[in-house]
């Protein structure tokens, strides 16, 4: 990789982390963690132990953990079982040369005491104190099977209300509860999802705590400014990412698993330090193959049975943001984070 600064920022040394876990968790969220992103980064090599974590290990809110450390550059991500579907996505996607290099380094699947993982590659080995965004890619990012129940819930009223008390309908209003589609629609409108096809999850600066609370980061001047504020003033970082983005782009459209996969609840994830940029396509847990007969081609509006999810549609978007900062830069004042 190009160098990317002339000097590197020093920071004092409570600032450096031997250990980075870094993960996005949605207020809005249901049931799993937006993304369990692999930012796990660990120095020296230990022995895998389900029951030991190293210091800064943080566990999910109400969701088992599902990454877990390894030997150096090697990190375990729970699954179901061994025919898992997340399992099954990354043998299919590592069998094709190009679309394997975007993705992480698939390692295999296997039992450990009872319990079923894949072995992942450690995507901040090589990085140094590395700024770090998770992208939730997709106009939808729940599965259709999520949303099949038409049961009136009073939870998911309570939710929505305590982020938007004017978001229920009159009808809504007097039921006092809405269905799970309903919420999950909601939660997309609130954030960026829905009108760009994709969000910005989280982020972490260097020397920073991580920003985990980035939901209504939703309009093109607020997105604009957030990756602002992630790239600096770093014009050959911003660069060497709009160049990797396009590449991902052309790979997944020509790819045969992205064309006969719904692919929902995935992430792109970014890295950068001074030396290096790095950006890939994670999380394929959601990842289903396509019902026969039906085509999808990731950008159309997802209508109940059509499988559309917008994963290109985000690409298209994220992309010409990047090229929106890089093109304004120095021209605006950027969001304070």
């Amino acid at each position: 990789m190009t160098d990317y600064l002339s000097q590197r920022d020093i920071l004092p040394a409570p600032h450096r982390m031997s250990l980075l876990k870094f993960l996005a968790i949605n207020a809005l969220e249901l049931s799993a963690p937006a993304t369990p992103a692999l930012l796990v980064h660990n120095q020296t090599n230990q022995h895998f132990n389900t029951n030991v974590k190293p210091p800064g290990w943080m566990q999910l809110s109400g969701h088992p953990e599902s990454i877990l450390p390894t030997t150096a550059g090697i990190v375990r991500k729970r699954v179901a079982n061994l025919t898992d579907n997340e399992v099954l996505a990354y043998k299919m996607l590592t069998q094709e040369p190009q679309t394997a290099k975007i993705v992480p380094q698939f390692y295999g699947a296997q039992e450990v005491n009872g319990d079923y993982f894949i072995e992942l590659q450690d995507l901040l080995t090589g990085f140094k104190d590395p700024c770090v965004m998770d992208i939730k890619m997709g106009c939808r990012t729940f599965l259709e099977s999520e949303v099949t129940n038409k049961t009136l819930r009073s939870d998911l009223y309570k939710k929505m209300v305590a982020v938007d008390p004017l978001a229920p309908t009159p009808e809504e209003e007097e039921a006092q509860a809405i269905t799970k589609l309903r919420y999950m629609l909601f939660r997309e409108s609130m954030s960026s999802s829905q009108s760009k096809g994709f969000r910005i999850e989280a982020l972490r600066l260097r020397g920073r705590p991580p920003v985990k609370d980035l939901k209504t980061v939703r309009n093109s001047d607020q997105i604009t400014q957030t990756i602002e504020q992630f790239l600096g003033a770093k014009r050959s970082v911003t660069k060497e990412l709009i160049k990797r983005l396009k590449q991902m782009r052309m790979i997944m459209e020509k790819s045969t698993f992205f064309q006969r996969h719904e692919i929902v609840g995935s992430s792109i994830f970014i890295v950068y330090d001074d030396d290096k940029v790095g950006a890939w396509l994670i999380d394929f847990a959601k990842s289903r193959p396509l019902p026969a007969g039906v085509n999808v081609n990731h950008r159309a509006t997802w209508i109940p049975g059509n499988c559309e999810e917008g994963l290109l549609k985000g690409m298209d978007e994220l992309i010409n943001a990047f090229e929106n900062v890089y093109a304004s830069h120095g021209s605006r004042k950027c969001l304070q984070i």
